[in-house]
C-alpha cells in the first residue's frame, strides 16, 4: 500500500474542473481551430496575452506565456545568470529554483525571512555587499515551501529597495489567489509601479497543472528577450490549452470554479492544523498559512528530518525534508514540508498521527 504523501503539491483530482475544460476545448477549437494548431508568437495565445494585460494594467507585449511559471524561470534565469552570478533567495524557498540556479553556476545568497515573510533588512544588507546581484527571488504569498506571506509592511520595504538600487525583483506567485480567510495585500508588482519587478503566476492551482499556462509580466524590453528566448527553444507555443484556458475565463467560469477549490483546499487546511495540534512532539512549531498548499514545521532539535523520512515512510507516510528547501548547509535540518492539497481529510489526520508516532519512536 502506498503511504500516504505529504510531498506532493499538487491539487486533489475533484479540484479539477474536467467536464468545463472538455467543452471549452472543443469550443476554442471549434471557434479558432486554424490559429491555435498551427506555429504563433512565441508570446502565447493572444486573446489570453490581452486579457492577463488588462487584468494587471499592462500592455500585452508585457505578457509573456509559458509553458508553466517553472519555465518562464529558466527563461529568465538563463538570459540573466552566469557562473557566480549572485541570486538572493528566501530561505527556505522552492527547490526546483535552487536546483536550476545551481546548475547554471549561480551564487545563491540566502535571506532569513520569519512568519511576516523576508526580512527586508537582511535584503537590504545583501544588496549593500558587492555589486547588484541579478535578482531577488520571493514567493511573497503563500511561500512554497513555508506558506509564509510577507506583510504589506515588508511588501512597501522590498519594492522601495528595489526601486533605490535597481534590483530587479522576481515576485512567484502561483498561490496568491488560492485563499481561504483574510485580505489579499498589495503586489509587489503593484508596489512598484511595475518597474523592477517581473512577476510570475500560472493557472496550475486556479484551474489545473496539467493545462501548463504560466505567464510572466515584465518589464516591456525584458519580455521581448524571454519571448525570444521562448521562440528559440521550442518555435511555437502549446496554442491549444492556452486557447483553452482563455475560453474557460471568456465564459466566466474562473471566479466559481477558484471559489470551488478554495473550499476544498480549506477543508484540507484545516484537516492539517487540527492534526497537528494533536499528534506532533512537545517543541515543535509551524505555520498557520491563510491560503495556499503547504504547512512548514519545525521539530525539536533532537529530531533530524533527514533520519526520520525513511521511519516515517517504513510507518505509511512521506514528506519532503527541509534541507531539500535551503541551498547546501544553510538550513532545515530539523524542519519538514507538509503538503495538504492532494490528500483527502481523512488521510491528512491519519498521516500526521503516522508522522508524529514515528517522530516520537526511538532511534533504530
Amino acid at each position: 500500500m502506498a503511504p500516504i504523501s505529504f510531498a506532493r503539491g499538487v491539487p486533489a483530482p475533484e479540484c479539477l474542473p474536467v467536464e468545463e475544460l472538455a467543452d471549452c476545448a472543443r469550443a476554442a477549437l471549434e471557434r479558432d481551430g486554424r490559429t491555435i494548431l498551427l506555429y504563433g508568437p512565441g508570446g502565447g495565445y493572444g486573446p489570453l496575452r490581452e486579457w492577463l494585460a488588462e487584468r494587471h494594467g499592462v500592455e500585452p507585449a508585457r505578457v509573456v506565456l509559458t509553458n508553466g511559471s517553472l519555465q518562464g524561470f529558466v527563461f529568465l534565469a538563463e538570459h540573466l545568470v552566469r557562473p557566480g552570478t549572485r541570486v538572493l533567495v528566501e530561505a527556505p524557498t522552492y527547490d526546483r529554483p535552487l536546483k536550476i540556479l545551481a546548475r547554471l553556476g549561480a551564487e545563491i545568497v540566502p535571506l532569513a525571512m520569519d512568519d511576516e515573510g523576508l526580512d527586508p533588512d537582511a535584503l537590504e544588507r545583501a544588496v549593500g555587499e558587492r555589486d547588484v546581484p541579478a535578482f531577488l527571488y520571493t514567493i511573497a504569498t503563500f511561500q512554497n515551501p513555508s506558506g509564509r506571506t510577507m506583510s504589506e509592511e515588508r511588501r512597501r520595504r522590498v519594492a522601495e529597495i528595489a526601486r533605490e538600487r535597481n534590483l530587479l525583483v522576481l515576485e512567484d506567485d502561483p498561490y496568491g489567489l488560492v485563499r481561504y480567510e483574510g485580505e489579499a495585500p498589495p503586489l509587489l508588482l503593484d508596489l512598484a509601479g511595475g518597474e523592477h519587478v517581473a512577476y510570475a503566476s500560472s493557472f496550475s492551482k486556479t484551474i489545473a497543472p496539467g493545462v501548463r499556462v504560466g505567464y510572466f509580466v515584465l518589464p516591456a524590453e525584458l519580455a521581448a528577450q524571454v519571448e525570444a528566448l521562448a521562440v528559440s527553444t521550442y518555435i511555437s507555443p502549446p496554442f491549444l490549452t492556452q486557447a483553452t484556458v482563455h475560453e474557460f475565463l471568456r465564459r466566466g467560469n474562473f471566479e466559481p470554479n477558484l471559489a470551488r477549490v478554495n473550499g476544498l483546499l480549506r477543508a484540507r487546511r484545516d484537516a492539517m492544523l487540527e492534526a497537528l495540534e494533536r499528534h506532533v512532539p512537545e517543541g515543535s512549531t509551524w505555520t498557520r498559512p491563510e491560503g495556499g498548499y503547504f504547512v512548514w514545521l519545525d521539530l525539536p532539535e533532537g529530531i533530524d528530518t533527514g533520519d526520520l523520512l525513511p521511519r516515517a515512510e517504513e510507518a505509511g507516510v512521506t514528506f519532503v525534508k527541509g534541507t531539500d528547501f535551503f541551498p547546501r548547509g544553510h538550513g532545515g535540518e530539523h524542519s519538514l514540508r507538509l503538503a495538504f492539497s492532494f490528500v483527502s481529510p481523512a488521510e491528512i489526520a491519519e498521516g500526521v498521527e503516522l508522522l508524529g508516532a514515528a517522530a516520537t519512536a526511538p532511534p533504530l
